[in-house]
This record gives structure tokens, sequence and C-alpha cells, in this order.
């Protein structure tokens, strides 16, 4: 035995720190008390500041609980969304052809300007609206939801007849859509590793169902995911839902509304495209839509009035040479300091008449 009184060092160890092994035990008989409970959130005694005490979870709770409601979530996402098996493998050929004529056609340039819109993260994703098209994302004056607007009508190219043919046809006869529902037709072009982040259809631009139809590749499409960028991270979803080639997806409900839907980098393996047919609301607001009741005031280019003066205008001005900026500055200078040295005169005058005495009368120096 040391000197100390300890055989071992960690004996000594255990003597120093009592309290842990007390913790333990608080904590074995806190879990033992919980196994037979049901999962609720309690109050703690602890207060936040401002009067309401915050609500404090064991451990049991942080694991029961968010399982518990994102099943439920995901429940009401599934109840929001059909998807049927309309176009067979012939099908996807013909129509992933016309798809390649249209990447070509924007790559020569032959879509009006709003038609094609190249997404900015890597790798390159290309939309190409038609029918409709509309400003989102950075292309926003003013971020945030319910601030998309529809481009002016003309801005974007009509409906291709090979959609209209091959696609929409198809889903009329199916039931899938009623006739003369689609009026916009968006083809989103994804290569290998792409994406589209977390969003939902803008509600005050789009009626209802949302109806997609996937060509090239298998995907999956993901709903309540976080995304994280530099680098691109994204958090589990509440629901991942397998997306086939040739398969339409319709989105309504809680799946269309009330949750963010999205397409992973991990989820495209292969160059995908989708095509994406929806109608628009007849109250969509458009880019050129009239000002509103409150519009913040113009930008104003006209130089201000000069203040009047009092004095009498003097004939001979406009025969004198005028004054420039850096001159005005250099006499504002010029007068400032002479300010300051009449001011330093006027304070040593003042000093040496206190020192003669003469500290009762005022002295008052005229200004010139």
């Amino acid at each position: 035995m040391s000197a100390s009184g300890f055989s071992d060092l960690r004996e000594k160890l255990t003597s120093m720190t009592p309290h842990r092994d007390n913790y333990k035990n608080r904590v074995t008989d806190k879990d033992d008390s919980y196994k037979n409970r049901k999962v609720k959130v309690t109050d703690g005694g602890s207060s936040n500041g401002n009067g309401r005490k915050r609500k404090h979870r064991d451990s049991t709770e942080d694991e029961v609980e968010p399982v518990e409601s994102r099943e439920q979530e995901a429940r009401r996402v599934q109840s929001g969304i059909v998807q049927v098996e309309v176009f067979s493998k012939e099908d996807c050929d013909v129509i992933e052809g016309k798809i390649n004529e249209v990447v070509a056609n924007g790559e020569a340039g032959l879509y009006r300007e709003h038609t094609v819109d190249r997404a900015p993260l890597p790798p390159p994703s290309s939309k190409y609206f038609f029918g409709e098209g509309y400003t989102y994302g950075a292309q926003l004056e003013k971020r945030g939801p319910g601030q998309e607007r529809l481009y002016p009508k003309g801005e974007v190219d009509d409906i291709p007849t090979w959609v209209h043919d091959l696609v929409i046809t198809k889903l009329v006869a199916s039931g899938v859509v009623p006739e003369g529902f689609v009026n916009s037709a968006v083809i989103n072009d994804y290569q290998p590793g792409g994406c589209i982040v977390s969003h939902v259809d803008p509600l005050h631009i789009f009626a209802r169902p949302i109806v997609s139809v996937s060509f090239f590749s298998d995907s999956a499409l993901c709903f309540g995911c976080r995304f994280q960028f530099k680098p691109i991270r994204v958090s589990e979803p509440v629901l991942e839902l397998p997306v086939r080639r040739g398969s339409v997806t319709v989105l309504s409900g809680y799946a269309a509304d009330d949750i963010t839907h999205c397409i992973r980098p991990q989820d495209i393996k292969e160059r995908r495209a989708v095509i994406i047919l929806r109608k628009t609301r007849p109250d969509a607001p458009r880019v050129d839509q009239s000002p509103s009741p409150n519009p913040s005031p113009p930008e104003r280019h006209a130089p201000l009035k000069a203040k009047r003066s009092h004095r009498r205008a003097d004939p001979d001005a406009a025969h004198r040479p005028r004054v420039l900026e850096m001159d005005k500055e250099e006499n504002r200078h010029s007068s400032s300091s002479s300010r300051l040295h009449r001011r330093s005169n006027s304070s040593e005058n003042y000093w040496r008449r206190s020192q003669d005495g003469d500290v009762s009368r005022k002295v008052k120096m005229r200004r010139h």
C-alpha cells in the first residue's frame, strides 16, 4: 500500500469523484422506473426567463415520439399520392426521343428567352417551360413563398404537339386528368447527381393535382427533407417514394400542399427526365401585373430645386465664372479654419482680460 493509503490508482480516482457513481445509479433507477410508463412530455421546474416553463423529455421520449410522429406524417403524405402505370417501354422510347429533340433545340437557341432555364447547381440540369412559365428562386425580386409570378403571355413557347399527342391524350384516356386540364408542361432534364431542392409547387399559381411522368431511368421522390449546401447535404425524408421509368405520379392534398418534396442527388444515378403537367389558376399573378395599391416611391432622377434666397438678383452674375464643387469644398475648409482661428483669438483675449481682474465684464467680440 502506498503512502496515500491506496494500493491502486483507480481506487484513488474513485474516492475523488464519488458523485459519478451516484449519478449512474440515479440514471439506472430512472430508466427502470420508466420502462412500464407511457411516454409523455412533462414540464420541468426550470424557466426560460419569460415566465414559461420549458419542457423536458427523457431519453425514452426522444427515441419513441419522433418515430411515431414521422410514421403518422408519412401516412398523411401517402394519402395524397396516386401512382399509375400508363406508358409502356415502347411509349417511353418514343417520348425520350422527343425529349432529346427538345434538349437539342434548346442548345441551338431555337426557343424563346424564358422557355429554357439552366439550374446553377452542379451537375447542370435544365428546365423547359411550355405553355406557361414562372419566376422562382433567385429570379424573385422578393424571396419567399407566395412571391412567384407567371411570365406574361407569349414569353414561353407553346406546349409541343407531341406532348399533347403522346402524353396528355393518354392521361386523359386513363382518367388521370380531365380534358382541357393541362395548360402548362415543364420538362426537367437531370444528369447523374443532379437534384431539385425541397419545395411546394406554388399554391397561388397552380391548381391541384400535380402530375409528373418519369423517363430514361428509375429514381425517387422524397418528402420532408432539409437541404444544406457547400457541400450539399440532405436530411432523412419523411417518405421516400420510388418512381419508375414510365410511371405517373399524381400529388394532391397533404402531399402537394402541406409538405415539401425534392429529388436528392443520390437518387439520380443515371440521366433522368420528368414531364410535369399542371393547370395554372385563372387569378395567378403575372410579372406584368398592375402595381400594388401602395407602391414604393419611384427613384428620383431630377435634381432638387435650389433653395430660395432673400438676396436681390445680381444682373452681372451670369457673366461671372462658375464656382466648382471642389472650390466650394475648399472654401468651406478655409472658412472653418478661419472660424477656429477667431475662436482661439477670442478665448485668448478673454483669458488675458480675466488675468487683469476684469472677469465680471463680458467681452463681446465682433465677427468680421
